[in-house]
């Protein structure tokens, strides 16, 4: 609008034409920033990885950590191929996302079931088109259901991964009294709770059972509780690890046993017989749901993604639990229960808005990680670091009695540079002894060693009680608010001009600097672009001041801010 144009020449000194040209030189320098960003912080991962698997064996382990995209490179042999195939990928998904507005509660749903280390997640994964699942080669690696949207022609499904079942989820105590992966004395029938909770809810069952093993005795077990219990829901028994071409038919022949289902060979690994799963499963799916047109008129209302970051055993499958209201995840006292990322919607039952929380399993420090023995522990930690990157908020879980790490602050650092908002949850507050003065006491020593973090807010909970557990959600909607805030021209100049009248541009061999004009290049998180004679005559402490300055009069709380800053006669990229 010509008064907005008006008042932005008038606060700039610069005429409208000139600062529509330099929008777009800002829009492109920024993007170009944040591209550089991006490669620099993939090279950073890579040389995680590559230290922490070795030099052999590392390419396995790492695609299994890369995105839902990794799948699609797999198959490509050349770097340039590869970026064509993850650019064909993203479009693919984009359209497929564009053929229904149905929510994902309410679509259909499909559970992978079966005993251990048959192949469930691998199969998952490869029904799915994604990598979101572990997959490693021991029993018991999963162990919270997972779900994830996914397509096969026309029709669209929430496909749901399990854990193995040891033991019928109808015998609970009869159940292991330790992990054998881990070790870890907890988990009697809590993986068959999840995987019994799945079941319960499934529009279709997948039964995976082990080709190359032959039919044990869990399997029929499993396949009669299953009959027995759920025989109103459609089942197909997929015979998994078929990748052989000339022993493939003959796996299934003693599957045939079993009878009232027919057996299909298939291979996680090679893609043999998937399609022809696919294809029997969408057969039996229930008719998709109706969505009305004025549904589909109204603007899509996108849930905030909120990733629950954090160190071992600090509480973050608890606060899940708590927001969800179940059990979503398993929760024991001792660390290293979470494995995989877990997504789950949340609506806020006081506002009615929508979160898409992340529970990620903890992360250690990166020797910790190395020396482990846990070999799934290392993809644990790439699904995490994974999720950052998908969340719009980052809420970092604190044991309240332990006080505020390295490794923390190692955690908000990581977060900042995927460009997340942040939430400081100190957890575990009804363990601390507590007078008046308490948190007060805390907040400052919080400040003290985040101090670079001091935009974010602190929110004091008790998972075990429930106590303010709901600020989480707040703080995480004001934050996300913040991290999509866009700013007039006008009011960017203003405070800047101010800003400059307090304090001027230093000056160097006889050069003094100028600011000529600042716009917002773009959100999540907001970026800003600085025209200036040379970006060197800014030193970090007069950068710092401009931030404080943008934070003092305009707010931004819970969300990282950019300011980059352009010379004139530079080079369009930007500065190494």
């Amino acid at each position: 609008d010509d008064d907005d144009d008006d008042a932005r020449a008038r606060a700039s000194g610069t005429s409208a034409i000139e600062m529509e040209r330099m929008d777009r030189e800002a829009r492109t320098y920024a993007t170009a920033w944040a591209n550089e960003l991006a490669s620099t912080l993939s090279e950073d991962a890579r040389a995680l990885e590559r230290r922490l698997f070795g030099d052999e064996g590392g390419a396995s382990e790492r695609g299994e950590d890369e995105d839902e995209d990794a799948s699609e490179e797999e198959t490509v042999g050349t770097s340039g191929r590869k970026g064509k195939a993850r650019a064909d990928a993203r479009v693919r998904r984009k359209t497929r996302r564009d053929w229904s507005k149905v929510p994902d509660e309410a679509l259909p749903r499909v559970a992978v079931v079966g005993r251990p280390n048959v192949g469930k997640s691998a199969l998952f994964n490869r029904l799915t088109g994604t990598k979101r699942a572990i997959v490693y080669d021991e029993p018991g690696v999963t162990r919270d259901r997972m779900y994830v949207r996914a397509y096969w022609g026309e029709h669209e499904f929430m496909m749901v991964d399990t854990g193995g079942l040891e033991n019928l989820p109808a015998n609970p105590e009869g159940g292991p009294k330790t992990d054998t992966v881990g070790g870890v004395e907890i988990l009697p029938g809590m993986i068959e709770a999840q995987a019994a909770e799945a079941v319960r809810e499934a529009s279709v069952l997948i039964f995976v059972v082990d080709g190359q093993v032959g039919l044990t005795a869990a399997d029929m077990d499993i396949f009669a509780w299953l009959r027995r219990t759920h025989s109103k829901i459609p089942l197909h028994l997929a015979v998994n690890k078929c990748e052989s071409t000339t022993k493939g038919e003959d796996q299934i022949l003693e599957f045939w046993s079993l009878g009232d289902v027919t057996p299909l060979a298939v291979s996680a690994i090679s893609g043999t017989g998937t399609g022809e799963l696919l294809d029997n499963m969408c057969a039996t799916l229930p008719p998709p749901p109706q969505v009305s047109e004025d549904e589909n008129a109204e603007e899509e209302d996108i849930p905030v993604t909120v990733a629950i970051i954090g160190r071992p055993n600090v509480g973050k499958s608890s606060l899940l639990n708590g927001l969800a209201g179940e059990a979503r995840s398993i929760v024991s006292d001792f660390s290293g229960t979470t494995r995989d990322s877990i997504d789950t919607l949340v609506e806020d039952k006081y506002t009615g808005r929508k979160f898409t929380l992340i529970d990620t399993a903890g992360i250690r420090r990166r020797t910790q990680v190395k020396s482990g023995t846990d070999g799934a522990e290392k993809l644990s930690v790439g699904r995490a670091l994974q999720a950052m990157k998908r969340a719009d908020v980052v809420v970092l879980v604190i044991d309240g009695t332990e006080g505020p790490s390295q490794q923390d602050f190692v955690l908000a650092e990581r977060a900042t540079q995927e460009g997340c908002a942040i939430v400081l949850c100190i957890n575990k507050w009804d363990l601390v002894d507590k007078d008046t003065h308490t948190m007060n006491k805390y907040t400052d020593d919080m400040r003290l060693k985040l101090r670079v973090f001091e935009y974010a807010e602190i929110v004091y909970t008790s998972a075990l009680t429930g106590q303010r557990i709901q600020k989480i959600l707040d703080a995480a909607q004001v934050a996300s608010e913040n991290h999509r805030k866009r700013l007039t021209t006008a009011t960017l100049n203003s405070v800047v001009q101010e800003a400059t009248l307090w304090k001027l541009p230093p000056s160097r061999n006889s050069r003094k600097g100028k600011i000529y004009y600042i716009t917002q290049a773009s959100i999540r998180p907001p970026t800003f672009v600085f025209f200036v004679n040379d970006p060197k005559l800014f030193p970090d402490t007069y950068r710092r001041y401009m931030e404080r300055q943008l934070r003092e009069n305009i707010g931004f709380p819970g969300t990282p801010i950019r300011l980059l800053w352009r010379g004139k006669g530079v080079e369009k990229g930007p500065r190494k």
